[in-house]
């Protein structure tokens, strides 16, 4: 997560350069518009030709913590039917690991602070990846080991309507969340695109208010590449928020403040390890504060 550790190993104990100063903020995975920001501000200062690397660290955190919203917007049931999360990403961003984390967390009642006498929330996985090879044994694994049933059918079915036989089996069992592990698929294939329209829109023919959360899962150690899919996603379905994998140790977490920025699209869970636990809610004051 200290993704400025590198600009302040750089820029320790030397005077600024301007141009250099440009160059490391940008890559840290800022984004070109923060960069500017925080140049134009650190310019602004008196004595600038004085300042120092804390002077960078100070305003890039009080530039980031503009953007960031102040909490995580959490995930509630809804009264009277299923609250549907669609999860989508690319292959390899760790969506399916993250799908089962989430449905851990919400159905341990998503605070670690509630009362074990409390009744567990209710979930229920769609295994709505029907292309990729044990992609379907993957999440099975995955929902014996949380204790978490799972709908599921052959490779090569419509996940769209398997999604929707899902929903309906959750509105009559009265079960809370409804997550759906949608296929891997690069942001530029149109066709697969399309396919994700498709289950948000056969998911409204019985809620016309499904998904109500649209969660893509990021690798933060793409970097900008990571900026480039939540353009194409939330362009085709809506984004509600962020999954963001390997935020420990990616040294990019800087994606986070840029994809804010440009999209207002808010991380709300971040994942930092392999083990069901190693996920949480997005804390702005910590990552702030973590930065370097």
């Amino acid at each position: 997560m200290k993704f400025l550790e590198a600009l302040a190993q750089q820029f320790a104990g030397k005077p600024i350069d301007w141009d250099n100063l440009e160059e490391a903020l940008i890559r840290t995975d800022i984004g070109v518009p923060i960069t500017h920001r925080i140049i134009k501000k650190l310019q602004e200062r008196e004595a600038w030709s004085l300042l120092g690397i804390g002077n960078v660290i100070e305003v890039a955190r009080e530039e980031i913590a503009k953007i960031l919203p102040p909490a995580t917007k959490p995930i509630q049931p809804i009264s009277g039917k299923p609250a549907v999360i669609l999860v989508v990403g690319v292959n390899g961003t760790g969506k399916t690991t993250s799908v089962a984390k989430l449905a851990h967390y919400l159905g341990s009642g998503d605070s670690p602070n509630r009362q074990m006498s409390v009744r567990p929330r209710t979930v229920l996985l769609v295994a709505a990846d029907t292309f990729r090879a044990a992609a379907i044994e993957q999440l099975g694994i995955w929902s014996q080991r949380i204790g978490v049933e799972m709908v599921s059918g052959q490779y090569g079915a419509d996940p769209a309507a398997l999604c929707y036989d899902a929903h309906a089996k959750a509105n009559k069992n009265k079960i809370q969340f409804l997550i759906c592990d949608t296929a891997g698929r690069l942001h530029t294939k149109t066709n697969l695109m399309a396919e994700l329209q498709k289950i948000t829109r056969v998911l409204a023919k019985q809620d016309a208010e499904a998904p109500q959360e649209r969660l893509l899962v990021v690798d933060a150690s793409t970097g900008g590449n990571a900026l480039t899919q939540a353009r194409e996603f939330n362009s085709a379905v809506g984004l509600t928020g962020l999954i963001v994998t390997k935020l420990d140790g990616s040294g990019k977490g800087g994606i986070v403040a840029a994809i804010q920025d440009e999209l207002g699209i808010p991380t709300r869970f971040v994942g930092t390890g392999e083990k069901v636990d190693d996920f949480a809610p997005f804390d702005a004051e910590d990552f702030i504060a973590k930065m370097v």
